[in-house]
Parts: C-alpha cells; structure tokens; sequence
C-alpha cells in the first residue's frame, strides 16, 4: 500500500536544523532588506519528500478508509519531524532563558548539528 522511507533520528535531527538555520538566514535577510524574496524553503520541502511516505489508495477505499490510511501512514513521520523541531527549540530557549551572551542562536544550531553528525545523537 505504501513505499515506507525511514529516516534515523540523527537524520532527522540534521534536517530540523537545517530548517531552523535557513530559518535564521531568512530572517536575517528580511532585516537586512525588507522587500528580500524569502519564500523558498528548500530545507522544509526536502525533509518532507525524503520523510513522507508514498501512499497509494485503494480505487474502492471509503471516505473514511482514506482518512485512516492517511493518519496511519503520515502520523509517525510527523510526530518525528515535531520531536526534532521541538528539541531544537528547547535547546535554544534553554540558552536563551539562562541569559548566555556567548552563544547565537547559529552557534547552538551548529553545536546541536554536529553533535548528531558526530555520533549520530547517542
């Protein structure tokens, strides 16, 4: 019924970051130049196409069986994808709540990125 596409965590993670990065840079150029066109999100779509199954439906499925297909094959990707995001924006909440001057909101992407690169988030 379905291509499954299994990404690990440290994977996943990669991703969230990259997202949350290109996020920054977004920001940075609106501030930079208002009228900049910051409407590609490269990071977003790619994580979507490699995470996102492929679902095929059954010609004669009810309303009701496709919601449910649907549910059932999306749902634990996206609960992935909303760990990863998560746990990257309690890492930066965290260091900007204890008030660190030392560290950009880059700076702890960065180290959360090469953490799950270097050992893949053991």
């Amino acid at each position: 019924m379905r291509q499954s596409v299994r990404m690990e965590q440290h994977q996943i993670m990669q991703h969230a970051v990259g997202i949350l990065t290109e996020a920054l840079d977004m920001r940075r150029r609106l501030r930079e130049d208002p009228e900049a066109d910051v409407t590609s999100n490269r990071a977003v779509a790619q994580l979507l196409e490699e995470m996102l199954p492929r679902i095929q439906l059954p010609g004669d499925a009810s309303a009701r069986e496709v919601a449910e297909i649907i549910t059932a094959e999306l749902g634990p990707a996206i609960v992935q994808i909303a760990s990863a995001l998560t746990f990257a924006f309690v890492q930066l909440a965290e260091v900007h709540d204890a008030g660190r001057t030392d560290m950009s909101s880059a700076d702890v992407l960065r180290s959360i990125a090469l953490h799950y690169e270097s050992d893949g988030g053991r």
